[in-house]
C-alpha cells in the first residue's frame, strides 16, 4: 500500500493552527522549528488522515488543492458546519463518482472531502 502525506503551505502558523486543528479538529502530531520563531513544519492528524503543514516558501506555492477521502462526508459536512465553518456548498454526488464539498483555509487552499460513491 503507498501512503502519500500531502504537505500544504500556510502563511501564518497562528492562524492556520486556529482553522485545522481549533475548527478541523485536527491533532498535532509534532512541531519542527530550526530555531524558536523560524517557520514551521508540522504534521496534523485526524480519522486517519495525515496532512503537513509547512510555512517554509520552498515547501509549494499557496493555493494548493487536496482531495480528503473521508468514510462519510456528509457527517463531516455537519462537523464543519457546527464549528462555524464556510463551505461551498453541501456535499454533491459527481459524475466520476464522488459524493464531494469543498472548503478553503486560510490562504486559499483548496480542501476537497470526498467518499467514493457505491457502484
Amino acid at each position: 500500500m503507498q501512503r502519500v502525506v500531502p504537505a500544504i503551505r500556510i502563511d501564518d502558523y497562528q492562524r492556520s493552527h486556529h482553522f485545522y486543528v481549533g475548527k478541523l479538529g485536527f491533532e498535532v502530531d509534532w512541531e519542527w522549528r530550526h530555531e524558536p520563531g523560524q517557520p514551521v513544519f508540522m504534521q496534523i492528524s485526524k480519522a486517519g488522515l495525515s496532512l503537513y503543514l509547512s510555512e517554509h516558501a520552498g515547501d509549494g506555492e499557496l493555493g494548493c488543492l487536496v482531495y480528503l477521502y473521508v468514510s462519510d462526508v456528509d457527517a463531516w459536512h455537519e462537523q464543519l458546519l457546527d464549528a462555524g465553518l464556510e463551505v461551498d456548498g453541501e456535499p454533491a454526488n459527481q459524475p466520476w463518482g464522488n459524493r464531494e464539498m469543498r472548503l478553503s483555509d486560510p490562504d486559499g487552499n483548496q480542501l476537497v472531502f470526498a467518499s467514493v460513491l457505491p457502484r
